[in-house]
């Protein structure tokens, strides 16, 4: 079984480590994190440092994940372990609980939690989170470092641009497209195309303002 580290310690590193340990195909050898004090601990497993860590100890760590709920955070941070080590991979963590169909592919370092579901032929990109009870329907294709919040459910051939987020219970019907950067509020029922770099909320949902590329939505 090989080791990885879950960059990340905060609440969102907690649903990770949980997905990980009950998949039970890597150990945890411990996690990276440059704003928590090395030594403590989550889930008794131990903050071993920054990134720097990891060329200490290349031979030990075989794998990462990045544990941070962010979309755009999650994005700057692969993007600078994969300059400094390019080639440690990037794993995907399923949790058992989840439901990944026949003929559906999930990009590297994409995690999904208990009660999510993938159905048939759908392509999830790189980095993405899909929350419990998150469930996309067949055909569909999600971007790289895109969100799921609980309960956000989708048709089937829907599409979702990179770095957006489908906010908790958003509901998409089938065939509609979402563009990058933008972001579904909670609740809302998505009844027609969304364009990019927008917020948009209600039902059926409609885009209240713009958005710029990394604005924070946490």
């Amino acid at each position: 079984m090989n080791n990885i580290v879950i960059f990340g310690a905060g609440g969102h590193a907690k649903a990770v480590v949980d997905a990980v340990e009950r998949e039970g195909r890597y150990r945890i050898f411990g996690l990276l994190d440059s704003h928590k004090a090395s030594g403590s601990d989550i889930y008794g497993y131990r903050v071993l440092g920054n990134e720097q860590y990891i060329a200490e100890h290349r031979e030990e760590i075989k794998g990462c994940i990045i544990a941070i709920g962010d979309n755009w955070t999650r994005a700057l941070i692969a993007a600078r372990i994969a300059l400094r080590y390019p080639d440690l991979p990037f794993v995907t963590a399923v949790h058992p609980g989840a439901w990944i169909a026949r003929g559906a592919k999930l990009g590297q370092g994409t995690v999904v939690m208990a009660g999510a579901v993938v159905n048939s032929d759908t392509l999830i990109g790189e980095h993405c989170i899909l929350y419990p009870k998150a469930s996309i329907d067949h055909d569909s294709r999600i971007g790289d470092y895109v969100t799921l919040a609980p309960g956000a459910t989708t048709g089937g051939n829907v599409t979702v641009g990179d770095y957006s987020v489908l906010s908790l219970g958003v509901s998409v019907i089938h065939s509609v497209s979402i563009g990058e950067h933008t972001v579904i509020g909670a609740g809302a029922t998505v009844l027609s195309d969304i364009g990019g770099y927008a917020v948009a909320y209600g039902t059926p949902a409609v885009i209240a303002r713009s958005r710029a590329a990394g604005e924070r939505y946490l």
